[in-house]
């Protein structure tokens, strides 16, 4: 979820300033002779149109539910307009789920340990936790982590359900002082696992839970923390840089492969990796239709099968486009 698009829009909303299903083929992918190949993704509907309030809308956390309907969040839905959408791709249809009078939502996940939905609230330093009907809304996490307010940006649980997230702060002065941070499934303990970052953004476990990628905004590179299996960290390192250009990285999700989708903000694209680093490939929305869209923030993969739905915002509105991914979802392949 993306610095700057927060940062108008909380000051609109008089906030605090910040910084920035089956396995059908879904798109038509073109192999070059030589390095990564581009895939196509096709459209498949328009979900949002941008809020008169805001002057913006950024659609953003798509996760299957257990019936294969999408939910997906609307960053800079106003209040009374849908902040949390269900979506049935098939029907081209959506309905409200939530909606509130301050929520910034950014993410959303459901927890394997009670089946309940998470929602990252970026501007108020918060988890909200809904039951998957979107009733009985109830606060799961507020207030300081060693002594400091969090930004929770994007979300990870592992298979206990502990929460593991991007808490992208600090960047609006200047510094580097994102961290990722671990809360245990009862909202009681949490724990800083990673500090010093720059605006980290996108979050996902690899494929056997071992460790966890996350991205950083503003240094355009994706970091690997090796975990110990006590919820401690064993190392860390630089795993992939990004050659974004003007565009930075946003969130992350994982196939069944081990392969990374590494979302952008600042051109309607996703770039593919091996979990060895390797660039396989670039998701791109057709050129023709790229106007007036200035991101792909995310995406989830349809669980055991391989039909990708990547969230795709701008002024254009917000939209949801597909292609046919290298490896089938599984719970990773929810974007976080």
């Amino acid at each position: 979820m993306r610095q700057r698009s927060i940062r108008i829009f909380t000051a609109l909303c008089g906030l605090m300033a910040l910084t920035g299903c089956g396995t059908q083929t879904g798109a038509t992918p073109a192999a070059p002779q030589d390095g990564p190949r581009t895939i196509r993704a096709q459209q498949v509907m328009r979900l949002t149109e941008v809020h008169a309030q805001t002057g913006m809308t950024l659609l953003e956390g798509p996760v299957f539910d257990e019936e294969g309907k999408l939910l997906v969040v609307d960053v800079t839905a106003p209040a009374g307009e849908p902040k949390v959408l269900r979506v049935d791709v098939r029907k081209k249809t959506s309905q409200q789920v939530h909606t509130d009078e301050r929520g910034t939502y950014t993410s959303a996940q459901f927890s394997p340990y009670d089946g309940r939905l998470y929602l990252t609230d970026f501007s108020h330093g918060a988890i909200l936790s809904l039951a998957p009907d979107g009733i009985d809304a109830r606060t799961f996490f507020s207030g300081e982590v060693d002594g400091t307010p969090m930004h929770p940006d994007d979300l990870a649980f592992d298979r206990e359900g502990n929460l593991y997230l991007s808490d992208s702060r600090g960047m609006s002065e200047g510094e580097a002082k994102g961290r990722v941070v671990r809360i245990d499934r009862t909202g009681k303990d949490a724990t800083v696992l990673a500090d010093g970052l720059s605006a980290p953004n996108g979050i996902s476990f690899d494929a056997n839970y071992r460790g966890l990628w996350f991205s950083e905004l503003t240094q355009n590179r994706i970091s690997y923390l090796l975990l110990d299996g006590k919820g401690s960290v064993a190392s860390r390192h630089t795993a992939v840089r990004v050659d974004g250009g003007i565009a930075q990285t946003d969130s992350i999700a994982v196939d069944a492969d081990g392969n990374l989708y590494q979302g952008l903000h600042g051109r309607p694209a996703m770039e593919v990796y091996s979990k060895h680093g390797e660039h396989l490939a670039t998701v791109q929305v057709p050129a023709r239709a790229a106007k007036g869209l200035e991101s792909a923030t995310n995406v989830a993969i349809t669980p055991g099968g391989t039909r990708a739905y990547m969230t795709v915002s701008g002024p254009g509105g917000g939209h949801l486009y597909t292609f046919d991914a290298l490896a089938e979802g599984i719970r990773q392949s929810n974007g976080g």
